[in-house]
């Protein structure tokens, strides 16, 4: 069995008083630790919006698209691209990206069964590290 490494971050704080959809987006993306203060010029957001749109046409961007789109360098775009496929939530397909599913609700969706997955291995393994301790 390949086992895939995958950093899942939840961030829990308050969700955003006012129904206004950039900072639902914005919330959504801190919630799942894509953004946060050190990303002064809100790259890795700029290019999570350009690929939930491009995902809803269920249309790949290559890194050089999402540069031009967002304005941001190629060097960037990898940089946030390679913490985007990290976390599980975009994938390369032939050098190009598209989030991993193509509504939000389905990722959210996604994600819980990454953690229940994650969270069966590590039970199953503290049942035989305790066995094997005696405990």
């Amino acid at each position: 069995m390949r086992y895939i490494h995958q950093r899942i971050t939840i961030v829990r704080h308050s969700k955003p008083l006012k129904k206004n959809i950039n900072e639902e987006l914005q919330w959504f993306g801190s919630s799942l630790g894509l953004f946060n203060l050190r990303d002064r010029n809100s790259s890795c957001f700029r290019i999570f919006i350009e690929l939930v749109k491009s995902s809803r046409k269920k249309k790949l961007l290559s890194s050089d698209e999402l540069a031009y789109k967002t304005g941001l360098s190629r060097g960037t775009i990898i940089h946030h691209l390679n913490k985007l496929i990290g976390s599980g939530i975009v994938v390369n397909e032939k050098n190009k990206y598209i989030l991993r599913v193509d509504n939000l609700k389905v990722l959210v969706d996604e994600i819980e069964k990454d953690i229940k997955r994650t969270c069966n291995d590590l039970k199953e393994i503290a049942k035989n590290i305790d066995e094997e301790l005696g405990l």
